[in-house]
C-alpha cells in the first residue's frame, strides 16, 4: 500500500488528485470545529454510556457531533438514504428498473437520493435539537431562562437549517472528491472521520498506563497486537472469494467462432460488507436511545430496568442479540442482492454453464447453495470482528476488579469498534486498488502514444 502511494505521487496528474483530497478533507475537519450558532456547550455533549444512537453519531461523525458543530450531522444521512434507496429498489419495480438502464438510470437514482438525505438530514436534526433542549445545551438569555417565543422558535430554525445545510455541504464535498479526487468521495469523508477518533483512543490507552496498575501493562501492548493482527484478519476477509467456474460453448458468426473460453464466476465471501453490522447495531441502539430520555427513577426497580439493562453493551444479552441479528441481516442482504435465477438465467443467455451443472433449475440451485454457504462462513468472520470490542469489555470488566468504590478503574474498554475497523480497511482496499488502475490506465495511455 506504502509502495503504490509512493508510485502514485511520482505521478503528476494523480498528485493533482491526491492533493485535491486531501484538501477536501482538510475543510471537512475544519467544518467539524466550527459550533453551530446558540448553542452552550463548554466541554463535549454527554452521550451517555453504552450502545446508543448518540454514540454511534460520535464515532462516524469524528465527536464533531458532542461539540455540536456544522457538521455534527456527517455523512450519516446519506449513508441512511443509500441504505433505503437499495432496499426500495427491491420493493418498487420502478426503482429497480431505474438501475438497470445504465448511466441515466444511476443518475435519477442519485437525484432521488439527494433528496432523501436532505430530508432525513432535517427529521436527524429536528431530534438532534431537542436533545440539546432537554439536556440543556441551548443559549439562555440574560436571566439564565430558556428562549421562549418567536426567539425560542428562530432559535431552532436557525439550529436546523445551519446542522441540514452542514450535511448538504458534506455530501457535496464527497462528491467533488468523487469526481476529481482518488477514491469514494463519501467513503473518505467516513474514513477521514473514523481515523480523526485515534488521538482519542491513544489517550485512552496512555490513561490505563497511567494508573500504574501491572494489569494494564501488560493488556495495553496485547490490544495494540490484537488490532494490528484484526486488521490483517479483515484484509484477508474482504479479498476471500468463491470462484465458480464458467465454461462457453463454441459458436459461430458468419466467418468466425466467438465463445470456448473457460472463465470464473467470483463471490465474496463477505458479500454484505459492513451492512449487517451497521444495521444490528442500529435496532439495538434504539431501547438504549430512549432510555436516555426517560427519568432513571420512572422505571427503577420494574421490569423494565432489567429491558433496558439487557440492551447495554455491557451485558452478554446484548452480545448474544448482536450475534443474532448479524446473522440475519447478512442473509437478508444477500437475499436482495443476488438472485439465483437471474444469474442462472443470464448464463444461459450467453450460451455459458457451469461444468457439471446442467442450465436452468440445477444451476439456479447450485448457485444458491454456494452463496448460502458462503453467508454463512462470511457472517462468521464478521461477527468475530464486531463482537470483539463487546466480549473483551466484559472479560476484562470480569477479571480485573475496581479499586475505588465507584468502579470507574476497573475494566478495559475499547472505543474504536468493530464496525470502525472494517470500514477503514474497506475504504483503504478500495482507494488502492483505485490507485492502481490510475496509474495501470496511465502505463497503457503512454504505451499507445
Amino acid at each position: 500500500m506504502i509502495k503504490t502511494l509512493v508510485n502514485a505521487w511520482k505521478v503528476p496528474e494523480i498528485r493533482k488528485k491526491l492533493i485535491f483530497t486531501a484538501f477536501i478533507i482538510l475543510i471537512f475537519r475544519i467544518g467539524s470545529v466550527i459550533p453551530v450558532p446558540f448553542l452552550n456547550i463548554v466541554d463535549e455533549i454527554d452521550v451517555g454510556k453504552g450502545n446508543t444512537i448518540l454514540t454511534y453519531l460520535s464515532l462516524m461523525t469524528g465527536s464533531a457531533f458532542t461539540y455540536g458543530t456544522i457538521f455534527a450531522m456527517s455523512i450519516t444521512p446519506y449513508i441512511n438514504s443509500s441504505i433505503i434507496m437499495q432496499l426500495l429498489a427491491v420493493a418498487i419495480p420502478a426503482l429497480g428498473n431505474l438501475q438497470k438502464e445504465g448511466e441515466e438510470g444511476r443518475k435519477k437514482i442519485a437525484s432521488i437520493t439527494r433528496y432523501v438525505t436532505v430530508a432525513l438530514a432535517i427529521l436527524q436534526s429536528l431530534a438532534y435539537y431537542f436533545f440539546l433542549r432537554a439536556n440543556n445545551y441551548l443559549m439562555v438569555d440574560s436571566n439564565g431562562a430558556a428562549f421562549t417565543g418567536f426567539a425560542a422558535v428562530f432559535q431552532a430554525i436557525v439550529i436546523v437549517v445551519v446542522l441540514t445545510a452542514g450535511t448538504a455541504i458534506i455530501m457535496w464535498l464527497g462528491e467533488q472528491i468523487t469526481i476529481d479526487g482518488i477514491g469514494n468521495g463519501i467513503s473518505i469523508i467516513l474514513f477521514a472521520g473514523i481515523v480523526s477518533r485515534f488521538p482519542t483512543l491513544m489517550r485512552q490507552l496512555l490513561q490505563y498506563l497511567r494508573t500504574g496498575r501491572p494489569v494494564y501493562t501488560i493488556l495495553v501492548p496485547i490490544v495494540i497486537v490484537i488490532f494490528l493482527l484484526m486488521i490483517v484478519y479483515i484484509v484477508y476477509m474482504d479479498n476471500a472469494e468463491r470462484r465458480i467456474p464458467i465454461q462457453y460453448a463454441k459458436r459461430v458468426v458468419g466467418r468466425k467462432m466467438y465463445g470456448g473460453q473457460s472463465t470464473h464466476m467470483p463471490i465474496k465471501v463477505n458479500m454484505s460488507g459492513v451492512l449487517p453490522i451497521i444495521f444490528a447495531s442500529s435496532i439495538l441502539s434504539l431501547p438504549a436511545t430512549v432510555q436516555m430520555f426517560i427519568p432513571s427513577d420512572k422505571y427503577a426497580g420494574t421490569f423494565w430496568e432489567k429491558f433496558f439493562g439487557a440492551f447495554q453493551s455491557d451485558s452478554w444479552w446484548y452480545a448474544i442479540m448482536y450475534f443474532v441479528l448479524i446473522i440475519f441481516f447478512a442473509y437478508f442482504y444477500s437475499t436482495i442482492q443476488y438472485n439465483p435465477i437471474e444469474m442462472a438465467n443470464n448464463l444461459r443467455k450467453n450460451n455459458g454453464a457451469i461444468p457439471g451443472i446442467r442450465p436452468g433449475r440445477p444451476t439456479s440451485d447450485y448457485i444458491f447453495r454456494v452463496i448460502s454457504r458462503l453467508v454463512l462462513i462470511g457472517v462468521l468472520m464478521l461477527a468475530v470482528v464486531a463482537l470483539f470490542p463487546i466480549v473483551w469489555s466484559l472479560v476484562c470488566e470480569a477479571a480485573i476488579p475496581p479499586l475505588s468504590p465507584d468502579g470507574t478503574d476497573g475494566g478495559m474498554s475499547i472505543s474504536l469498534g468493530g464496525t470502525s475497523i472494517i470500514i477503514l480497511c474497506g475504504v483503504a482496499l478500495e482507494t488502492v486498488r483505485q490507485l492502481e488502475s490510475q496509474m495501470m490506465m496511465r502505463h497503457y495511455r503512454g504505451f499507445l502514444d
